[in-house]
């Protein structure tokens, strides 16, 4: 028998609005309200709340914390000043990927991790048994509560209601203080290409905290944006999603996130792995497709070239900021350079597709 859907704090706001509830990683979200394309052009063009508080959320600290972030992820964590945060990657020994995430530096020994809500039990394992001594875990996913306010407007619908001036905060920091007199870690991350803040509060108080900020951002078009935008959001910006993009199967170089992974800065998990994969080339890279045909590529449809299958879709949908439809896929390394000519699969029909450059959509996040 299934295990009952999870429910966020948010869950009764969801349903008070109409929204379209689904199962996602374990929990009942909020896959649309007023529509996905509608959902998407109002993060583009104004501002949207996004209900992320399924997101787990770990904390590590003690004199032991940071070496056990360093050899458990695969960025530099002793880059981090305090208020800054990272993107990473949490490996197994094979290289391949346990989750993607972020590390946030709350003091110089304490650190805050936030993961995928479908691998927290899973992650949680990961990190524990994986640690080193001098480190204390705690996990705080059930008492956090986090809100993602995206899109051009943010900035000032934050701004109102923030007892900081997070005008000031730049992109991958963070800063605490009271929004909506709610004591708040104000983030300005995001997974939507826009300028934005994703807002950790208590659980108790999140509903309070979406119910400010759709009030004081009524003048602004603000409105609730729920999975289906999310997604296409993240797609048009090339961003990867775990269980789609990159799992347990694929690496971070294959994936384009070499960037993330920080040799130099001695052992972690996966190290010797990937530094193999690094001197032997990767066999397949993750690309930007664009359908030539009117169609839409899904996850898990094949890729061809002249007939012969060459990888596979592990994203794929109509881009409303582009007007096209767009895709990742893996394909073998020899095919993926931009404009080489592929077809994707659809219902026993090659459609004619090709590589394109990412992201399909330009990046507006607020750098410095």
């Amino acid at each position: 028998m299934d295990a009952p859907l999870k429910r966020t704090p948010l869950y009764e706001a969801h349903v008070k609005a109409g929204a379209r509830l689904v199962p996602f990683g374990g929990w009942e979200m909020p896959v649309q309200y007023a529509g996905i394309i509608e959902e998407h052009r109002a993060v583009r063009s104004a501002v949207g709340l996004f209900d992320v508080s399924h997101m787990g959320e770990f904390e590590v600290d003690g004199p032991g914390a940071l070496d056990a972030l360093q050899s458990l992820t695969t960025n530099d964590v002793a880059a981090l000043e305090v208020g800054q945060v990272q993107y990473s990657l949490l490996c197994y020994p094979n290289g391949t990927i346990v989750d993607d995430l972020t590390v946030y530096r709350l003091a110089g020994d304490r650190f805050m991790l936030t993961v995928n809500a479908a691998n927290i039990d899973k992650d949680w394992a990961h990190v524990n048994q994986s640690t080193l001594p001098g480190a204390r875990w705690t996990n705080v996913s059930a008492a956090t509560g986090l809100v993602a306010v995206q899109g051009p407007r943010a900035e000032a619908l934050v701004s109102r209601l923030a007892d900081q001036d997070v005008g000031k905060l730049g992109y991958y920091r963070f800063a605490r203080g009271a929004v909506a007199g709610i004591d708040t870690l104000i983030s300005r991350t995001g997974y939507t290409g826009e300028d934005g803040f994703e807002l950790y509060a208590s659980a108790a108080a999140t509903a309070r905290l979406w119910a400010a900020l759709l009030e004081a951002g009524h003048d602004d078009g603000a409105q609730p944006i729920g999975l289906g935008a999310r997604d296409t959001l993240r797609l048009e910006m090339k961003y990867a999603l775990y269980g789609n993009d990159i799992d347990d199967t694929t690496n971070a170089l294959e994936a384009g996130l070499g960037w993330v992974v920080k040799p130099a800065k001695g052992e972690f998990i996966g190290r010797a792995a990937l530094e193999k994969v690094r001197a032997e080339g990767v066999r397949r890279k993750l690309v930007g497709i664009e359908m030539v045909d009117k169609a839409v590529a899904r996850h898990g449809y094949p890729v061809l070239k002249d007939g012969r299958r060459v990888g596979v879709v592990t994203s794929g949908s109509y881009g409303p900021s582009v007007d096209r439809y767009i895709a990742m896929a893996y394909v073998e390394t020899a095919l993926a350079a931009v404009d080489t000519p592929l077809a994707v699969e659809i219902r026993g029909q090659a459609k004619a597709a090709r590589v394109v450059r990412t992201p399909f959509h330009p990046s507006r996040v607020k750098k410095g």
